[in-house]
């Protein structure tokens, strides 16, 4: 499902339910998350939809599958905050690997995408992300 929203650029965000054992990983007791395919900014969503969500807008880079999509979207969302958030994101990544997925590989992915023009400088966070691993 698309949405017209990001607060962050204006593009269609992709948004998604997320499962009550991920939701710690997102602000706010909201029960699903919003992901812009251009900025890569997540945020909290009041109302997701029930259906299975589509990530296929960040193309062949991102997880088709949701048991490892989702945590990467939420992972996407605390990397900014790498010092306050270290813990969280240590056990996004784990369990984005555990569902067959190289998270690292993904954010050369992103980064590499001509089309996503993300505030967070990916390449230095997968460097400071490695170390995590």
């Amino acid at each position: 499902m698309l949405a017209m929203d990001c607060p962050e650029c204006g593009s269609d965000t992709i948004v998604f339910a997320v499962e009550p054992d991920l939701r710690e990983f997102l602000p706010g007791e909201e029960p699903g998350a919003a992901l812009c395919p251009r900025c890569l900014s997540v945020r909290p969503v009041t109302e997701p939809p029930d259906s299975a969500p589509d990530f296929a807008p960040l193309g062949d880079a991102f997880p088709s599958k949701t048991d490892a999509a989702v945590p990467m979207a939420l992972l996407l969302g605390l990397v900014s905050s790498l010092a306050l958030y270290r813990t969280e994101i240590a056990a996004l990544l784990e369990r984005v690997e555990r569902a067959g997925v190289d998270p690292l590989l993904v954010l050369d992915r992103l980064d590499d995408d001509p089309s996503i023009e993300s505030e967070v400088d990916l390449a230095r966070r997968r460097h400071q992300l490695e170390q995590l691993l």
